[in-house]
């Protein structure tokens, strides 16, 4: 049992962390300019399982994975009894259920929020479908991401435009199971360059109210303009209870899904800390879905995950050390310095021992990365793999 308050503070915020892995972010994937393939990376469904399986070996916090509707369920609910196999193959449950609407022709000019009912149709089915599939598989999330918008002023109507989504969000919401949540994900821009009509967190706490009470906001790390105070939306969504989840990754400019915590720690730290706060101080009885959404080109796929995943570990770590009761009464002190360094005191505090202490308690290997290496686990599949990967496996799939 832990023999201090801090440790007593980290273990418990440890036992109950648990954080969503995307199947994404092991196949080969590229840039606008072209694709980068690795010899290890997946190339079916299968060998996503078999990856995600690995970090959730060498961590224990990656209990689900993630998926992509087209790009790992191409035939829908005929799929359905593959993943099952797999999750019992594999001890990794299916995680989010993610639509995809950026991906056909059709969807040029807008999915859900195109000017053709004909395509909003196609589009709404497509959710409604992806619906049926995380009922199918127990799914907690579908995960909705729209890429819709315009790239020049006055050729597309954003007033109508809000009418059409509110009308696609209000079905897809109509055909959730009890207990399931719908996540509204926003972003300012990209792939539209004028207008996204789901562009900032207002926009989509707006939606997900009007669509209904399971209907709740995924905020994602990259999706916001240089500078914004994410810790404050953080805030404000548990506040209202819409918090429904959030995608970690990093970025230096824009959505660059870079490794989460590798550019500016202290803002997760940040993050994490609201979230914390809601659970350890005011009781929440249920977390947001902590899911990691990054697809790396240059990092080896499963390196990176689980880099992520223990750097993810670290930061939560850090905000369960700090003392609320102290920090609050600096605060309504007004006691500016004392106050921060109560909080950036945590931050900078190594955690590492302690989270080898935990995992040693749990049975996991104490260094996840070094466990990795001495597995010989990425050799083994890039030899695997490597033929097929030279031969240009697509992208994502």
């Amino acid at each position: 049992m832990p023999s201090n308050p801090n440790q007593s503070r980290v273990f418990d915020a440890l036992d109950k962390f648990a954080i969503e892995i995307p199947s994404w972010g092991f196949a080969n994937t590229g840039t606008r300019f072209g694709k980068f393939t690795q010899a290890g990376a997946a190339t079916c469904i299968e060998e996503k399982f078999a990856d995600a399986a690995e970090v959730n070996r060498l961590t224990g916090v990656t209990p689900t994975l993630a998926l992509h509707v087209l790009w790992d369920l191409p035939r829908g609910l005929a799929d359905v009894e593959k993943i099952r196999a797999l999750e019992e193959k594999t001890g990794v449950r299916a995680g989010s259920i993610n639509p995809n609407l950026f991906q056909e022709a059709e969807y040029k000019f807008g999915s859900i929020a195109n000017p053709s009912p004909e395509v909003r149709a196609k589009a709404i089915a497509h959710l409604i479908d992806s619906v049926e599939i995380g009922k199918a598989l127990g799914a907690a999330e579908v995960s909705l991401w729209i890429a819709d918008g315009s790239n020049y002023p006055g050729t597309q109507s954003m007033r109508r435009r809000i009418g059409w989504m509110q009308e696609a969000l209000a079905q897809t919401h109509a055909a959730l199971a009890p207990g399931q949540t719908m996540l509204v994900e926003y972003k300012p821009f990209e792939p539209a360059f004028y207008h996204t009509d789901i562009a900032d967190w207002g926009m989509a706490l707006e939606l997900s109210r009007g669509a209904g009470p399971q209907a709740k906001v995924l905020v994602d790390t990259g999706h916001h303009y240089q500078g914004t105070n994410i810790e404050q939306i953080v805030a404000w969504l548990l506040e209202l209870g819409r918090l429904g989840g959030f995608h970690f990754n990093d970025r230096k400019y824009a959505d660059d899904d870079l490794t989460i915590g590798s550019i500016d720690p202290y803002q997760v730290f940040r993050i994490f800390h609201e979230i914390h706060f809601e659970c350890a101080v005011r009781g929440a009885k249920k977390m947001p879905a902590f899911m990691i959404d990054q697809s790396h080109n240059l990092k080896g796929k499963v390196e990176a995950m689980v880099q992520s995943v223990v750097t993810a570990q670290e930061l939560y770590a850090k905000a369960a050390l700090v003392d609320q009761q102290k920090l609050a009464e600096l605060q309504d002190a007004c006691r500016l310095v004392e106050a921060e360094e109560e909080f950036r005191g945590a931050f900078w505090q190594d955690v590492r021992p302690l989270l080898r202490e935990w995992r040693v308690q749990k049975g996991l290997p104490p260094d996840p990365m070094a466990a990795l290496h001495e597995s010989g686990y990425v050799e083994r599949i890039s030899e695997e793999r490597g033929a097929k990967n030279a031969g240009g496996a697509s992208s994502y799939a």
